[in-house]
C-alpha cells in the first residue's frame, strides 16, 4: 500500500494530538526506544512462480514487528495503532510516504524510529530495502538492503531486524533466541495468509480471520504467530 505525503500536516497532527494524549503517560513510563514499522511497499514479483504480493506488504511489516518484539530492549508500537493514526491523519492509498510524514505519525505513537521500507522478487530472488528515520529529526539515519531466495523470505525479515537493530546501537537479541526462529522453514504463502488474516481482523471479519489463522496453524505449524493470534482472538471481545 502506497500513502500519499500530507498537505498540511501540522493542522492534522493537532487534531490528531487529541486521540493519542491519553497514551503519553503510558510512553514516559517505558524508557526503551520505540520502533514503528511502516507497511511495506510492493514492488512485484516476476518470472515464474510469480507471487500474489498484494498482501504481502501488511505480512512483513507485522513480522517484522514481532521480530523486534523479541528483543527486551525495545517497545514496539502495535500495528492498530499505527493504522488508527493513518486513519486519524487521513492518509489515502494514493501518493508516497516521506521521511518527514513518517516521523511526524512516529511521533503521534511515541516510537523513537519508524521502519519503512519496500520489496521486490524477481525469479524467486527476494529484496527488501528498509530505510531507519529517526523521529526526532526525520533524518534518514540508515539504508539498508538484505536478499535471499524467496523460500528465505522469513530469514530475510529476521536478519533485516537485527540488522536494523545493530545499525541503532541497541542490543542484539539474547544469544540463540535470532538463531532458533530464522531455523524455521516459514515460506511466503504462510505470510501471505497471515497478512490476509490481520485484514481480516482490520476489517471486524472475525470468523473470516479465525478461519485463515487456522489454516495456517495446519498447514504450516511452525508459524506459531498464527496459534498466537488465535489466542488473542479467544480471550478478546466477540
Amino acid at each position: 500500500m502506497i500513502f500519499r505525503t500530507l498537505p498540511s500536516v501540522p493542522v492534522l497532527l493537532l487534531a490528531a494530538l487529541g486521540m493519542t494524549v491519553a497514551a503519553a503517560p503510558l510512553h514516559a513510563q517505558d524508557s526503551r526506544p520505540g520502533i514503528a514499522v511502516w507497511e511495506f511497499e510492493s514492488g512485484g514479483s516476476y518470472g515464474d512462480g510469480a507471487l500474489d504480493t498484494e498482501l504481502l506488504g501488511v505480512g512483513i511489516q507485522q513480522q517484522l514487528a514481532t521480530e523486534f518484539a523479541q528483543n527486551p530492549a525495545i517497545r514496539v508500537v502495535e500495528r492498530s495503532q499505527i493504522r488508527d493514526i493513518l486513519a486519524e491523519l487521513d492518509l489515502a492509498a494514493e501518493g508516497r510516504v516521506d521521511p518527514n510524514t513518517a516521523a511526524q505519525a512516529g511521533r503521534l505513537v511515541g516510537a523513537r524510529y519508524m521502519i519503512l521500507g519496500s520489496f521486490i522478487d524477481l525469479s524467486g530472488q527476494m529484496q527488501m530495502n528498509a530505510r531507519i528515520v529517526d523521529v526526532e529529526t526525520s533524518e534518514v539515519l540508515h539504508g539498508l538492503t538484505v536478499r535471499d531466495s524467496r523460500d528465505e523470505l522469513f530469514s530475510l525479515v529476521s536478519e533485516l531486524a537485527s540488522r536494523v537493530t545493530e545499525e541503532v546501537d541497541l542490543p542484539p537479541l539474547p544469544e540463540g533466541v535470532q538463531e532458533a526462529r530464522q531455523e524455521r522453514e516459514i515460506p511466503a504463502e504462510a505470510m501471505t495468509l497471515y497478512a490476509r488474516a490481520l485484514l481480516y481482523e482490520d476489517q471486524g471479519e472475525r470468523a473470516l480471520a479465525v478461519e485463515t489463522y487456522e489454516r495456517i496453524t495446519r498447514d504450516f505449524p511452525q508459524y506459531t504467530e498464527a496459534q498466537d493470534a488465535l489466542d488473542q482472538l479467544a480471550s478478546g471481545p466477540f
